[in-house]
């Protein structure tokens, strides 16, 4: 069932809702869209409830010039899990999706979660520490990507353009999927992506992060580029938490089965 959800007066959130058990809600990341999880829906569907969400102002959801920051989507998915009915829930989201995760439990807490998926994402972007922490990438980086790049369409394209094939994915892409991969995220002006990627470089939920995997099963799935740097961090932050290695920034992607293979021993409680 593809659907929108009406969140606020005027604004409609594009949902994708596919078979049926035990629900598992996936969210992307910075400006991109439910078609990145394709390989996810076509999987799980099989034996769960699969959930897929075009945050506001992405792909197709209502653009729109306000709340793009990561406490209004997180606001956003209450409405939409409320309006759908889904209960014990597995949260799983990636990149900035697991912003949006984290906001909901700052919001609502973890009531009616059964678990809790983080693909990609230290819970604090940038750090005073970034030799020390796991962090999104050293400042000066972070803010000349904000500065020179989303600033105007073509500083966007270039911007994600070089992400994906530096970061996001460990081959070689093809013409048409590096085109498609731009083209996600392009679905999103660059005056609202400026907004969201400055939103999520200063949120900080470490606090939601530490005290969810308490009481939560939480499974974090994490790059090979920074997976010494993440796994240490984690395991002083997030204890008890699960952590996998895998690929690059799109592993799930890239690595469909792999990465459905790690998500299914979580769901059925082998990790």
């Amino acid at each position: 069932m593809k659907t929108y959800i009406e969140v606020e007066p005027g604004i409609e959130l594009f949902v994708e809702d596919t078979g049926s058990g035990e629900p598992i809600v996936f969210i992307p990341g910075f400006t991109f869209t439910t078609e990145v999880f394709s390989e996810q829906v076509k999987h799980f569907s099989k034996t769960h409830r699969t959930i897929v969400i075009d945050p506001r102002s992405h792909g197709r959801s209502t653009m729109t010039v306000h709340g793009n920051d990561y406490v209004t989507h997180g606001t956003d998915l209450q409405k939409v899990l409320k309006q759908l009915k889904v209960e014990n829930a597995t949260l799983a989201g990636w990149s900035f999706g697991c912003l949006t995760v984290w906001e909901y439990i700052r919001q609502f807490g973890t009531g009616g979660i059964k678990s809790l998926i983080f693909i990609d994402m230290p819970p604090k972007s940038l750090s005073v520490e970034q030799d020390r922490d796991w962090v999104e990438g050293p400042l000066d980086d972070m803010a000349a990507a904000y500065t020179n790049y989303l600033r105007n369409p073509k500083g966007q394209r270039d911007f994600i353009s070089a992400y994906a094939t530096g970061v996001m994915v460990q081959r070689d892409l093809k013409e048409a999927e590096l085109d498609w991969i731009v083209e996600q995220s392009l679905q999103t002006p660059y005056y609202i992506a400026a907004n969201l990627f400055s939103s999520g470089l200063f949120s900080d939920y470490r606090d939601e992060a530490g005290k969810s995997s308490e009481s939560l099963p939480t499974l974090y799935i994490v790059a090979e580029h920074w997976a010494e740097a993440a796994t240490s961090y984690l395991s002083k932050l997030t204890p008890k938490a699960s952590v996998e290695v895998l690929g690059g920034h799109l592993m799930f992607w890239e690595h469909s089965e792999k990465f459905n293979r790690i998500v299914e021993d979580f769901l059925e409680g082998k990790g």
